[in-house]
């Protein structure tokens, strides 16, 4: 069990609330986990420039993220008055409104927008279960990502972790598990059905599953949504990566990390590196090197051949 959790803390890069290429000093703080001083630096932004929705946005997951749902609620409806995107619906940060009443009303105006702006989804109703399956999916990764940065800093993974990696683990099997019902309801979902972010459901709790067996039950049908353009191409990478490291082999997109003796993350060894980007690039991924140093801050040095 405990080089079961020892693995998720290598693995898994989490995808939160906070999505602009500038770090204010409430996403600094937040990222630290001083939540309470983010929402002092977010308020402190609001009163000066109320029409920054991003900031306002930001404001209400970290009072979600602390459990005060009344804040939460009052800063996300002013942030989502010009929002027709469905992102709030699969934001983990967010996961603690879900069970109010109010919930409701977010849920369906944002699908009304969105179906005004971007046309009428074919499976509405797949769609929203699709997005709080994301949402569930991630629901710990904000104390996942302070557990990783406590290993960075202090060497040695804290007491506190595995207990959270635990539940990380028991919530991806329940949503494995409700994730095969809703394909056998209302099959494979395409982004011409549901949309880009619902349809990324099924692949996020398949790359998370702790069985293989499950990652390359599916990859086939999820390499011909990658190739058909009805499914996203960077998860098929990470599933289709995992899958050859889990079985110690080199990797061909160079989606997959782990810490190094400096307790600082790399990529895994990746076969014939020099041609990372021609084979990135067939599925329409940006290069290794651009990739890498947004996501973990790598500096990938290898000359590329054609």
């Amino acid at each position: 069990m405990k080089k079961y959790l020892k693995t998720i803390i290598l693995l898994w890069i989490s995808h939160s609330c906070f999505g602009q290429t500038a770090i204010s000093e409430g996403d600094s703080l937040r990222q630290k986990g001083e939540l309470d001083q983010a929402i002092i630096a977010y308020k402190t932004i609001y009163k000066k420039d109320q029409n920054n929705r991003e900031n306002v946005y930001n404001l209400a997951c970290a009072y979600a993220l602390t459990f005060q749902r009344d804040s939460a609620y009052h800063y996300l409806n002013i942030a989502l008055q010009n929002d027709s995107s469905l992102w709030a619906l699969a934001d983990t940060d967010l996961y603690a409104l879900t069970q109010d009443p109010r919930w409701l009303n977010i849920e369906t105006q944002q699908m009304e927008k969105f179906q005004k702006v971007n046309g009428k989804l074919k499976q509405p109703e797949y769609t929203k279960k699709l997005l709080h399956i994301i949402m569930k999916d991630q629901v710990l990764d904000y104390y996942i990502e302070q557990a990783k940065k406590f290993y960075s800093e202090q060497g040695y993974i804290p007491q506190w972790y595995y207990p959270l990696a635990y539940m990380k683990q028991k919530t991806a099997q329940d949503n494995y598990t409700d994730m095969e019902e809703l394909i056998k309801t209302y099959g494979w979902p395409k982004y011409s059905n549901v949309g880009q972010l619902a349809a990324d459901a099924p692949l996020l709790v398949i790359n998370h599953h702790e069985s293989d067996s499950i990652r390359k039950k599916y990859l086939p049908v999820i390499k011909k949504a990658c190739l058909d353009g009805e499914g996203s191409c960077v998860e098929y990478a990470k599933i289709q990566d995992r899958i050859l490291v889990n079985d110690n082999q080199p990797q061909i997109y160079g989606m997959q990390f782990r810490y190094n003796a400096e307790r600082s993350l790399e990529p895994f060894p990746i076969l014939e590196p020099e041609y990372v980007d021609q084979r990135r690039k067939k599925i329409s991924l940006e290069p290794l090197k651009v990739y890498l140093k947004r996501k973990i801050n790598y500096d990938w040095e290898v000359v590329q051949r054609k």
